[in-house]
């Protein structure tokens, strides 16, 4: 057979090897020489094997012949052009009946799935035999390929088309790090499913061949040693596409039938073939009142079990299903609050690997028995049990998410008939009662208008009665930790009452109630501060006041200084009934009460919040929603806050055991703490007792706007406190400004259980102020809780405790990252609703230049508060 040389010239439009990449085409710069004489000769023995297929190849070549590019190219790309032709070798090629391999159809158990034509990205800097060698294999396999020159076009094609199968040059490494453009794509998600091939250059024999290790912990799946032969690419390129491309098609199908699992109405559980729970639905969840980081993983058998159950059902069962056999039957399962329901259960062994059992799959259905449908109503109103199963809700506008559901406690004696019958009229006249919690008359009408729905807006209706009956209503679900450690820690370090006790490791929290202690002279009166400090507190009224420098001139005592001042503006003293003398040694000891050696909750943090506390009182909403009374608890609250804090978070003391979180059942620890402490310190001796001469009522209603506010900084209830807030304040207001038809009542504001809200989100805002103060008092109050928390994760490693807050490791932390997640998770949502009803824009323009400010630092990689030409 005649050899023929044929040299094609290259054809480049403007631009398009700045462009670095090429869609659809190929530069038909190929040269066949002697040297392929060989190869040709190998092909020509073949040609008695293809007799049968010499007319489709001459069609194929045909519509080669014809063939412009039909790829799409992005933005800003060029797209060069297609070659004409296919090199004329002088035989007929043998690569046929290829289109059909590319669609063909894939089963995956009795699904039956069709493939769409496999996609092929080239990654290589320079033309040459071998990425000629794979695009004539795409382009007789019937891929759809492109080839990019640089990294960064490889990115961005790869990103745009989401190829199966990605071929990096790995011969050379002086136009690109073959192994870091590996890494760059699997850092992507689509990745995930995509076969990455490293091309390497062949190994003399006298070599020693290299370990594939490194290139798969770069990515790579394969390796090809370089060849340049048309056919050992083809057929590199098949064997990815029957054996790991098309593996991964089948695992992304996968997610179907894992869609179809979750939105199943029936209980679905797979285990293990030794009964290691690897999956539940979101069902099996609802049915038992489990979460599911609570069962995967575990063994059945260390989950409790129902005592109704005969005795030998379960060695019954077992028997059953080892034999590879189907079991089904009625079986009492026990939830997790300790009732049993009778379930009906079919589980279905799964042979794997070896022809041995894999997996067992239970189907569970409730019986529809009497006996069973109190139970059934019971798992339906079972806040308690939904509540960690079903994502809150931010939109709900009830307000009375702890009212009892009087229906529900009808179906509480299920399990003792007699004692049911014995209270039965009890029961009747509870049903008579016309009383009605707003959340039930909400349930009441969704079963209403569930009973002439279609099916569809019957199950959205069961959709959201699921998550009514949530103990909380205004809380998002905390489930997702794993997106940044910084947020993840802050949630698990602030909004959780601690991990779990560690016995052994009581943290022994010891108070010194002081009543006083100064080297500095207390004033008698506010007229008789110091002029350095009276001087100072002139400007105590804006925002920018700063209160480091109050600290230092009052050696850390700026407590009873700045709150004789602003106490004396509100005018609490003659709202108490009380003097200056004892206004001013009740200060006293509520500051000497703070610890000093905290870095930051001591009484400069109690002085600056109550500072931002009385700043929010001079607003004009604010004071226009408030009275005195409710103004004189939030600065007294605001003093006494934080009073006796050990410089540790609630996590920290439940698991460490400490006295006080057992006297508080692990439940709002400190706080609870605070204003217990604080009542105490102020009652017990009547010098400083400023409540001493109002009358009882008053003393009550104070007292419990107090403990209600205090409370109110515990971080588990910040989404419920900011989300009421939104919905009960911020939308009638903002509909009353549009001149909207809703009937909501903007000026509901004054309203008893608004004006509550109202004094909750102002305390909470002046809490973590922070992030809101001028740059450099900003900076410094980062410092000093990274400090505290610093602190905290010294003593946990020291004594062995969980560690709540791993990303505060004084070692490894970066302060800048800490503060974007504070801010993004939970100040930015919190102030936009405040500012919207206080009106605070130089707070808001604080906050977003500090967020700009740590931003930086965090794109320059400092971990520090600032960056060292700073310091």
């Amino acid at each position: 057979m005649k050899i023929r040389k044929r040299l094609l010239s290259h054809k480049y439009e403007p631009d398009s090897t700045e462009a670095g990449v090429h869609y659809g085409t190929k530069h038909t710069h190929l040269a066949y020489e002697s040297e392929k004489l060989k190869e040709f000769r190998e092909a020509e023995q073949l040609q008695a094997q293809i007799l049968l297929q010499v007319a489709d190849a001459t069609r194929v070549r045909e519509e080669g012949r014809k063939r412009t590019c039909a790829a799409e190219h992005l933005p800003g790309l060029v797209r060069a052009q297609a070659p004409c032709e296919a090199p004329d070798v002088g035989y007929p090629t043998p690569y046929l009946q290829i289109s059909e391999v590319s669609s063909a159809e894939v089963r995956i158990g009795p699904m039956r799935l069709t493939q769409d034509p496999i996609q092929v990205l080239l990654i290589f800097a320079k033309e040459d035999s071998q990425s000629d060698g794979f695009w004539w294999a795409c382009d007789r396999a019937g891929y759809r390929c492109n080839i990019a020159r640089t990294p960064e076009s490889a990115l961005e094609c790869f990103l745009d088309k989401h190829h199966e199968i990605i071929v990096i040059d790995h011969r050379q490494t002086q136009n690109f790090d073959a192994e870091a453009v590996c890494r760059s794509i699997r850092a992507t998600n689509p990745s995930e499913h995509t076969v990455i091939l490293a091309v390497v250059s062949r190994v003399s024999d006298d070599h020693e061949e290299a370990s594939v290790l490194p290139l798969l912990h770069a990515g790579f799946n394969r390796r090809f040693m370089e060849n340049s032969s048309i056919i050992a690419c083809y057929n590199e390129l098949i064997q990815i596409e029957h054996g790991e491309v098309r593996s991964q098609f089948k695992l992304r199908a996968c997610n179907s039938v894992f869609t179809a699992l979750d939105h199943c109405h029936e209980a679905i559980e797979i285990t293990s073939d030794d009964h290691v729970i690897q999956y539940v639905n979101p069902a099996f969840e609802r049915m038992m009142g489990y979460h599911k980081g609570e069962l995967l993983g575990k063994e059945l058998a260390d989950l409790p079990k129902s005592d109704k159950n005969r005795a030998d059902l379960l060695d019954t069962i077992n028997t059953c299903i080892k034999k590879g056999k189907e079991w089904q039957g009625v079986y009492y399962a026990r939830r997790k609050s300790g009732d049993s329901i009778q379930q009906h259960v079919k589980i279905t062994p799964v042979i794997g690997q070896g022809g041995k059992i894999r997996h067992f799959v239970s189907l569970k259905k409730l019986c529809c028995t009497t006996d069973n449908n109190k139970q059934i109503h019971k798992i339906h109103r079972d806040s308690g049990d939904n509540s960690q199963t079903e994502p809150h809700s931010f939109r709900y506008k009830n307000r009375r998410k702890e009212s009892i559901d009087v229906k529900s406690i009808s179906s509480r004696g299920s399990d003792a008939p007699s004692l049911q019958n014995r209270r039965y009229p009890s029961m009747a006249r509870i049903h008579s009662m016309t009383i009605e919690a707003p959340i039930t008359k909400v349930i009441n009408i969704i079963n209403a208008a569930q009973e002439n729905s279609p099916v569809t807006v019957a199950e959205a209706l069961d959709r959201v009665l699921e998550i009514l009956r949530t103990t909380e209503l205004y809380s998002p679900q905390l489930g997702t930790k794993d997106e940044d450690p910084h947020t993840s820690d802050l949630v698990g370090g602030l909004m959780t009452d601690g991990l779990r006790r560690l016995s052994g490791n009581e943290y022994v929290f010891t108070k010194n109630v002081h009543q006083s202690h100064s080297h500095l002279a207390m004033p008698i009166t506010i007229n008789d501060v110091p002029p350095c400090i009276s001087q100072l507190l002139d400007n105590e009224e804006s925002w920018d006041f700063n209160i480091f420098e109050l600290e230092a001139v009052t050696h850390k005592r700026p407590l009873v200084y700045l709150g004789l001042k602003v106490f004396t503006r509100f005018g609490v003293c003659e709202f108490l009934n009380c003097s200056e003398t004892t206004l001013r040694a009740w200060f006293q000891v509520i500051e000497a009460n703070y610890h000093s050696s905290n870095a930051y909750h001591n009484s400069t943090h109690a002085a600056d919040v109550l500072h931002a506390t009385a700043f929010f009182l001079g607003k004009e909403r604010v004071k226009g929603s408030l009275d005195q009374l409710d103004e004189v608890a939030a600065l007294i609250a605001a003093t006494v806050h934080d009073v006796d804090h050990p410089g540790r978070t609630n996590s920290f003391l439940c698991n460490a055991g400490s006295e006080l979180a057992v006297l508080y059942n692990d439940t709002a620890v400190l706080e609870s703490h605070h204003t217990a402490l604080a009542f105490q310190l102020t009652v017990k001796d009547t010098k400083c007792n400023i409540f001493k001469n109002i009358d009882r009522n008053h003393y009550r209603t104070l007292r419990q706007a107090i403990i209600d506010m205090v409370l109110a900084t515990e971080m588990t209830k910040h989404f419920e406190h900011v989300n009421k807030f939104v919905n009960s304040i911020n939308k009638p207001m903002a509909a009353e400004i549009e001149g909207s038809d809703c009937e909501c009542n903007p000026a509901g504001k004054n309203f008893p259980e608004n004006q509550i809200l109202i004094k909750r989100m102002m305390i909470k805002c002046a809490d973590v102020a922070n992030p809101c103060r001028p740059l450099d008092l900003c900076i410094e109050w980062a410092g000093r809780i990274s400090e505290e928390y610093f602190a905290q994760t010294d003593e946990e490693k020291r004594q062995g405790l969980p560690v709540v807050m791993p990303v505060f490791d004084r070692n490894t932390c970066s302060i800048p990252k800490s503060q974007i997640s504070f801010i993004d998770y939970f100040i930015t949502d919190m102030f936009d609703a405040w500012d919207a009803f206080a009106h605070l824009p130089a707070l808001m323009q604080h906050l977003a230049d500090n967020y700009k400010h740590w931003k930086t630092l965090d794109d320059l990689k400092c971990k520090s508060l600032r960056l060292p030409s700073d310091s």
